[in-house]
């Protein structure tokens, strides 16, 4: 188990390198107040001076320490100077160099400090990467953060309460880490604002570990058995005491082994009950346990995320395709793909079918039958006409001389004007079906040649094309559509086999009125002024008009059923069926040319940045995947 630890630092170290914090790798962070000593305990852990020390806020960035145990015997590592050491340090900003003197790692954070947080108390979230290999460590992995504070200093902002505490929360709001939470045992542990912080993003206390530092410090007469007990403020995972080194022993050059050593005489002399269960060393090894306990419960989840996160950047470089190396090829490929997208999408055979509606050939076929068909269903055959019309029209039709039968020029007059109102539908057809054809253009941008959003000057040319040659075949088909219904009005057929049923009703009509006639002659013939609309007909202008009803109807349903079946023939003919005959010849013709290659292929801004970040983190996730694979069943028990 104890090969846990390294596993997690060498993750680590994999996304630190890709700069990413996608994966949350189980980590103690160390929270509490300024000064309350966070930096102290650490470097006990650590067992050296490594770390800015002083009053007021000396932590001013995250600083993340791994602390790698090695054996003795191990080969030392020397740095530039040529010093042997057994105890060594690394940061990650300055790649493969090793500092074996630990007043330059201190001198390094405080100057890489300084260079991002600025010289006069600010602080940034950018964090620091310190390894520290010795053989007097036990596998750990800490991050200090800046001390909670509450009064802005120096060129600190107004919000640096806020900023701090957005810093701490983001790092310990991780459910992976460990909280340790460092209070001073000369305050009152009710007021501790690192348990108060801790408590919001763990309070049921299950990550949550509580130090009490600066025993030594407390007042006279009182001692902090009650808060050591947990009796105080009870935290699951313990409560452990310890005496760090006064300012005034770093000043003199104490080093942490006497302290420690002090730290422990103290322990035995003031609390000889708990001296085993509270001290740095007892520290150390609680951490260690708690973390690779933690580890082990995180680590199937963690190879599971890995796993997800990997397929899911495997298809997003997948998406933003490879570098263009045959500009040509690569041209040709795209615009035949998209040409081939495009009739799939009319035909009903593309790649990906529309869920939410009804889209290309399928909407077309929708406009035709359903639209189309019932707007020509609902126009009535004597919608406009009413009696007075239709008789007024058959009297100025006989002229001068009064007729004996209902002359067939007033019918053909009613029935081309009934006729016409059958043009506006037929256009409106052909309308809706060029918005179809346009939207197909999107359909297939959005979903099917994702490639083009690679190529946005590509992917406009060639929006710009399709619509430019369906806009050149709206008004050849609105005239075809035009000279459909022309057509129907050019010959009046009263010949057709559909209309013989309803001449032979007028036929019978014109004998039974011829009849009626001869028995009726006036003597005299009054004269009358044009039919007012409230006087009663006579039953011959009833019947002539109930005639022509009929005939205007009969021919109007055979005309009306002739173009429901022409109109749409004529679209799929002129428009769509052009569209996707000739789009790719029309798509070659206008784009394939070497003078247009570079500025056709040249890729959004951002798109070879995308492409290499996500390639980086395939890389690091793979990397990781690689790592845990290699964790043995028997490691974690």
């Amino acid at each position: 188990m104890e090969a846990l630890i390294p596993v997690i630092n060498k993750l680590q170290d994999v996304f630190n390198t890709v700069g990413a914090d996608i994966i949350q790798l189980p980590q103690i962070a160390v929270v509490g107040t300024q000064s309350s000593g966070k930096s102290s305990v650490l470097e006990s852990l650590v067992g050296r001076d490594l770390l800015p020390r002083g009053t007021g806020v000396v932590t001013r960035r995250p600083l993340i320490l791994q602390l790698v145990h090695v054996d003795p015997g191990d080969v030392r590592k020397s740095d530039d100077s040529g010093r042997e050491g057994e105890e060594w340090g690394k940061f990650l900003h300055t790649k493969n160099t090793i500092y074996t003197d630990f007043d330059d790692i201190r001198q390094e954070i405080e100057n890489e400090t300084e260079r991002v947080s600025g010289n006069n108390k600010g602080i940034s979230d950018e964090p620091i990467h310190l390894k520290i290999f010795s053989p007097h460590v036990v596998n750990l992995t800490l991050v200090d953060l800046p001390g909670i504070t509450k009064v802005p200093v120096g060129d600190q902002p107004k919000d640096i309460e806020i900023q701090i505490r957005e810093l701490i929360l983001k790092h310990i709001s991780n459910p992976n880490s460990i909280i340790l939470a460092v209070t001073a045992a000369n305050t009152d542990m009710a007021t501790s604002e690192a348990l108060k912080v801790a408590r919001e993003v763990d309070p049921d206390g299950r990550r949550t570990l509580a130090v009490v530092t600066k025993l030594d410090l407390m007042d006279a007469g009182t001692d902090a058995m009650d808060v050591l007990m947990g009796r105080v403020i009870p935290v699951k995972l313990g409560l452990i005491g310890v005496v760090n080194r006064s300012q005034l022993d770093i000043n003199n050059k104490k080093s942490v082994a006497d302290a420690i050593r002090d730290e422990h005489a103290f322990l035995q002399k003031k609390y000889p009950s708990l001296a085993t269960r509270n001290g740095t060393k007892y520290l150390a090894r609680t951490l260690n346990r708690l973390l690779m306990h933690h580890i082990r419960d995180c680590l199937p989840e963690l190879k599971t995320r890995i796993n997800v996160l990997a397929a899911q950047y495997q298809s997003l470089l997948s998406s933003y395709g490879e570098p263009v190396e045959d500009q040509s090829a690569t041209l040709l490929q795209l615009i035949t793909k998209f040409a081939a997208e495009y009739c799939n999408t009319i035909e009903g055979t593309a790649k990906y079918i529309e869920t939410a509606e009804l889209c290309g050939g399928a909407r077309i076929c929708y406009i035709f039958h359903e639209t189309f068909g019932r707007t020509l269903e609902s126009v009535d055959p004597l919608g406009g006409l009413n009696t007075i019309d239709i008789l007024t029209a058959i009297r100025n039709a006989t002229g001068p001389r009064p007729s004996l039968f209902v002359p067939e020029v007033s019918f053909e007059l009613l029935v081309k004007k009934q006729v016409k109102r059958l043009e506006e539908p037929s256009l409106r057809c052909v309308e809706l079906v060029h918005e179809e054809m346009q939207r197909i253009i999107q359909h297939c941008s959005n979903y099917s040649t994702q490639e083009l959003q690679r190529f946005p000057k590509l992917h406009e040319a060639i929006v710009e094309v399709v619509t430019s040659l369906l806009r050149k075949r709206l008004p050849i088909t609105n005239e075809m559509v035009h000279n459909l219904v022309a057509i129907e009005l050019a010959y009046i057929n009263t010949k057709h086999p559909d209309f013989a049923d309803a001449c032979g009703v007028m036929n019978n009509n014109i004998e039974e009125q011829r009849r009626n006639r001869m028995r009726e002659l006036p003597t005299a013939v009054p004269r009358e002024k044009p039919v007012p609309v409230a006087r009663k007909l006579s039953s011959r202008e009833q019947r002539d008009c109930e005639v022509i009803e009929r005939l205007i109807k009969s021919y109007f349903l055979i005309v009306r059923k002739n173009i429901q079946d022409s109109v749409p023939k004529a679209v799929m003919h002129f428009l769509v069926n052009h569209v996707k005959d000739s789009l790719q010849s029309e798509l070659v013709g206008q784009l394939y040319k070497s003078g247009l290659l570079n500025d056709l292929l040249t890729e959004s801004e951002d798109m070879a940045q995308r492409r290499k970040e996500a390639a980086d983190m395939l890389q690091a996730l793979q990397k990781a995947s690689q790592v845990i694979a290699e964790i043995r069943e028997t490691h974690l028990w």
